[in-house]
């Protein structure tokens, strides 16, 4: 059986050479669909044998739906451009597709370890994040929402043994950006589902970050994690408490 590997990009060139290097062991096929680079992307993604095509952003789950549209292999995998396939994870990427046990299932989840810098985050509620990201091609399609889309599977799905590395984040600084972005379009979304409610109550503000915050650093063990974890721990306290409110702007604002 065969695999084509997809990948979605942006100004990636810190990472998209390692994922591309770890995952060619196992592809057929690599297709990146750029959205506009401007730094060399595309000129270390084409030099390692990746099949690079552009298309404006159309939103998260749109661009990877078309990426996974366009693969031509009896299985996908879909990969964002700072995931890195560890070597354990081709193998068994590998024996599963040439023993063809893959046809057991239409998807398959994998682990996903989060990484700040080169630190990883084991613990507070980070870990084992696995995503389905492998799938039988035809079977399964990102959901339509403005931020952590994910593949729905029309069949059986199962979870393989082995990680993927997240690099997503060069700094805590640059998670605590990325989390102000994501409040925002999870606001939208909730938003755009009509979700206000009790959601938006001012208690639902106070109490809801404490517990944020107690769960992940000390239910989820973060505090495992040293300055690294309480750092995460208060930024998703606080990723919540702007969430709330953004929410309740909108709400505000349609009444």
């Amino acid at each position: 059986m065969t695999l084509s590997v997809v990948i979605v990009a942006q100004d990636e060139e810190r990472t998209i050479g390692k994922v591309i290097e770890a995952a060619t062991p196992i592809a057929d096929e690599v297709l990146l669909i750029d959205s506009g680079s401007t730094d060399r992307t595309i000129e270390i993604a084409t030099a390692l044998g990746a099949q690079c095509r552009h298309q404006d952003w159309l939103g998260y789950a749109k661009q990877k739906n078309l990426a996974l549209s366009l693969a031509n292999s009896d299985w996908i995998l879909s990969l964002d451009a700072d995931e890195i396939l560890t070597p354990a994870l081709v193998a068994e990427i590998k024996g599963l597709l040439e023993r063809g046990s893959a046809t057991e299932y239409d998807g398959y989840l994998i682990p996903r370890v989060l990484f700040i810098g080169d630190t990883p985050v084991r613990n507070g509620g980070f870990y084992p994040d696995a995503q389905l990201r492998l799938i039988r091609r035809g079977k399964g399609s990102f959901n339509d929402r403005l931020v952590h889309e994910a593949i729905k599977v029309d069949g059986k799905v199962s979870s393989l043994k082995n990680e993927m590395l997240h690099y997503a984040y060069k700094d805590v600084a640059e998670f605590e950006s990325a989390m102000d972005k994501y409040a925002r379009l999870s606001a939208d979304e909730f938003a755009r589902r009509q979700r206000f409610g009790w959601k938006c109550h001012p208690l639902n503000e106070l109490f809801h970050p404490i517990w944020t915050f107690l769960y992940r650093y000390l239910g989820r063990g973060g505090i495992k994690d040293g300055v690294i974890g309480l750092a995460l721990a208060k930024i998703y306290s606080d990723y919540v408490r702007k969430k709330i409110r953004y929410l309740r702007d909108l709400q505000n604002s349609k009444a």
